[in-house]
């Protein structure tokens, strides 16, 4: 066996130890600047996509078409931030900006008769983009609502057939909620929010043949 080599002195041990200590403020410094842009990028979606989505139950398309197409661009400047950083993205907040903006472009497709986005056209990960989805069915138990008052009741049926259809693929993905991002308690009220609104559906549909009927009665 050979001599063990002889310590190094301890001038140079605090240097190396202060150099790493150094690294790592720099390295940390980078992370949290990265970490507060991307806050911020995620407050500024999620608001951008409420605003949407309010523009979309007040029948204003085209201005709800110009804050999607802002709130993607947010999305984007948040995910800008997580590509060097791929931790911050396990943060939570991010996620839940991107099933804001999700829900908003599920929505305006839903209400204007579009084909629902890709989750790869959106640019957000698949948790994101399945609660999100479930999400955006959830909501348009209040455009469906909106439709019966005025009386249309085609569009309020077709409407509700499609949150139906997005529950029944959503309810598919039988994964763990880990991986899933809990998708198994928002299935579970989009099946309530569904159930209550074909129930209210079928008491307006019953009381409009009553009153069909009742004036064919008086003509006749």
């Amino acid at each position: 066996m050979g001599n063990a080599p002889p310590p190094q002195p301890a001038k140079l041990i605090l240097m190396a130890w202060e150099a790493t200590i150094q690294n790592l403020k720099s390295e940390m410094e980078a992370k949290h600047a990265a970490r507060e842009e991307a806050l911020k990028a995620s407050r500024a979606l999620i608001q951008t996509s409420s605003k949407c989505i309010k523009n979309i139950h007040r029948h204003n398309f085209a201005e709800a078409e110009i804050l999607l197409n802002q709130a993607k661009q947010q999305a984007q400047d948040a995910r800008k931030q997580v590509t060097l950083h791929p931790e911050i993205e396990y943060a939570g907040y991010l996620q839940d900006a991107e099933k804001e903006l999700v829900e908003a472009a599920g929505c305006l497709a839903l209400a204007q008769g579009n084909p629902l986005p890709a989750y790869e056209e959106l640019n957000v990960n698949a948790t994101s983009y399945l609660n999100g989805m479930g999400e955006c069915a959830s909501e348009m138990r209040r455009f469906v609502l909106d439709q019966m008052r005025s009386g249309n009741l085609p569009e309020a049926e077709r409407l509700l057939h499609q949150m139906e259809e997005i529950y029944d693929d959503l309810t598919t993905f039988d994964f763990p909620d880990g991986l899933t991002g809990g998708l198994r308690r928002t299935c579970d009220a989009l099946r309530a929010v569904i159930e209550r609104t074909r129930s209210d559906l079928t008491l307006t549909k019953i009381q409009q043949d009553l009153i069909t009927e009742l004036k064919s009665a008086k003509k006749s």
